[in-house]
């Protein structure tokens, strides 16, 4: 059940809702003993038009994140157009046919899970010579519905993406099951990444971001506490 803490941030809308959330990210950052700079704020975008992301944008945010290749094909250049310094992150399943464009469109991609996707994005990010920002997915709670690798094979799939793709993966995401306490598998994400020597952590939605924030989260996927419901 929701707390009435989260409550109060889900139904918030933008740009207030992007207010109340950078006081929610100060809060926890302060609680965890963190600089407020250490964490990225992903307003997550995906099914919103740009008459709904622009007074975001207005507010001054620069970092939003994308579900689809395609919807965020349709929507942005404009939008950059207007705010060049915007950065697009990548947070969906990414598809090998999309690899090209994704690599030209955003800025990271969040989604690296598979053979096919490493070996889709070495190519392109060799032709292109662009490099985003790549971060390897994590099932966590190993779910057979979700995208990511599982913790047991994690170490190994990092070491083939450096040797094998020769790609430069800067971090890790997860996302934990909806029905499970998020803590245990933000810990456990962060214990992958320091084992692996990476120091980015991309952890953490509207309902639980704060939590991520405790465990070491660098960029946060906030979407329904900006912009509203879906």
């Amino acid at each position: 059940m929701m707390t009435d803490r989260k409550a109060s941030l889900v139904t918030q809308d933008s740009p207030s809702g992007l207010e109340a959330v950078e006081r929610e990210i100060a809060r926890a950052c302060a609680d965890a003993r963190r600089d407020r700079a250490s964490v990225e704020l992903i307003a997550v975008s995906k099914t919103f038009d740009a008459d709904a992301i622009s007074p975001v944008i207005a507010a001054g945010q620069r970092l939003f994140g994308e579900n689809r290749v395609q919807e965020a094909k349709a929507k942005w250049p404009p939008l950059k157009e207007a705010a060049p310094d915007i950065k697009l992150h990548l947070i969906g399943p990414l598809q090998s046919n999309k690899a090209r464009e994704a690599v030209m469109l955003f800025d990271a991609i969040h989604s690296v899970d598979r053979p096919s996707i490493c070996e889709a994005l070495s190519k392109e990010i060799k032709s292109r010579e662009r490099i985003p920002l790549l971060f390897v997915q994590i099932n966590t709670g190993e779910e057979p519905q979700k995208a990511g690798v599982t913790p047991s094979e994690a170490d190994d799939f990092l070491v083939a993406c450096r040797e094998r793709y020769g790609l430069t993966i800067s971090g890790l995401m997860c996302i934990p099951p909806v029905d499970e306490a998020p803590a245990p598998h933000f810990a456990l994400t962060a214990k992958i990444a320091k084992r692996n020597g990476l120091k980015l952590l991309s952890m953490g939605m509207s309902a639980d971001f704060p939590i991520a924030i405790q465990f070491g989260a660098t960029h946060i996927r906030v979407g329904s506490a900006i912009f509203g419901k879906r």
